[in-house]
């Protein structure tokens, strides 16, 4: 068996977190939304769309519990531009940005990251230059 990468992730959000997670992923960070089965019923889930190949699936639940550092660390997207690009973007989002690191390993490789926290405790770590 032979990987290519990572089809999706899958976060739960709290019931009442729908828009929070549309407004955090689709307007501050840019990321496409895609809810039409949800909306319509068909799935309990809707799509952050990262690229072409990758999705967050947002899960909506009653049952949600916040991550803790004991069952969640983050989840990497590769974007790009460069790190300064990066940090004024989020800026000019209002994104408040938890840590930034000039060489943090991935899977292509050390590059610059930033991580920021989603509005139900994820940490989300953004990776340039990959």
């Amino acid at each position: 068996m032979e990987a290519r990468h990572i089809d999706h992730v899958n976060l739960r959000i709290p019931a009442d977190g729908v828009d929070d997670a549309r407004e955090f992923y689709g307007e501050r960070l840019g990321f496409g939304i895609e809810d039409g089965p949800y909306a319509a019923g068909e799935k309990p889930f809707f799509d952050v769309r990262l690229s072409a190949t990758a999705v967050i699936h947002c899960w909506p639940t009653e049952e949600f519990n916040p991550p803790t550092a004991t069952n969640y660390d983050h989840v990497a997207v590769a974007v790009e531009g460069s790190a300064d690009e990066l940090e004024a973007e989020l800026e000019a989002a209002g994104v408040e940005i938890e840590k930034s690191l000039d060489e943090p390993l991935g899977a292509v490789g050390e590059s610059p990251a930033v991580y920021v926290r989603d509005p139900f405790g994820y940490r989300v770590e953004i990776k340039t230059g990959v």
